[in-house]
């Protein structure tokens, strides 16, 4: 099985320092959805992990978080991909959990459902946070520059061995080079 597992805000779409809050407020970075649509056609499995705090901080409810991802389906489908499963951790940085990204629980719930190793799997995220959680598994880092990773890349900790792209739209072109 070819799995890519990414993360959402930063990768697919916009981040925002206040959060994705709405539908509304979950734009695509430009060629992230065709990239998607191009590691599906080239047999990937696209699962997304994402930390999705603005739930325990009172931001957004499970439902808002539902109809964003409902638009991200949709745009997803009109460019011809779609994403096989979300997984998001919806607790706060202090509340202590094991799902939330640097700690590896997320991954590993990934990985216990789809019955599956995380050996080498590309994990591909814009901030250390995402690269430690692949790192705790097994997995592939890979940085894109977009969301927060140009400064991820500019703090220059941490990186050793992690491939850094541009966005996604290169990530998908290396990875679908890769399994040719």
């Amino acid at each position: 099985m070819r799995l890519v597992i990414l993360d959402r805000d930063g990768v697919i779409n916009y981040d925002s320092e206040l959060y994705v809050k709405s539908p509304a407020e979950w734009i695509p970075i430009p060629g992230s959805l065709n990239a998607i649509a191009r590691l599906n056609g080239a047999g990937f499995r696209v699962i997304v992990a994402s930390n999705q705090s603005g739930l325990a901080r009172g931001l957004l409810t499970v439902d808002d978080l539902c109809r964003i991802h409902e638009k991200m389906y949709q745009q997803l489908a009109w460019a011809g991909g779609y994403i096989d499963a979300v997984f998001f951790c919806p607790h706060g940085p202090d509340d202590g959990c094991i799902c939330r990204k640097p700690r590896p629980g997320l991954l590993l719930e990934i990985a216990q459902r789809l019955h599956c190793g995380l050996e080498g799997v590309p994990v591909v995220g814009d901030a250390l946070r995402d690269i430690q959680a692949a790192r705790a598994v097994g997995a592939r880092s890979i940085l894109v520059r977009t969301g927060k990773g140009q400064d991820t890349v500019d703090q220059g900790v941490g990186l050793e061995g992690v491939a850094v792209f541009d966005d996604l739209a290169g990530v998908a072109d290396a990875l679908i080079r890769e399994n040719l």
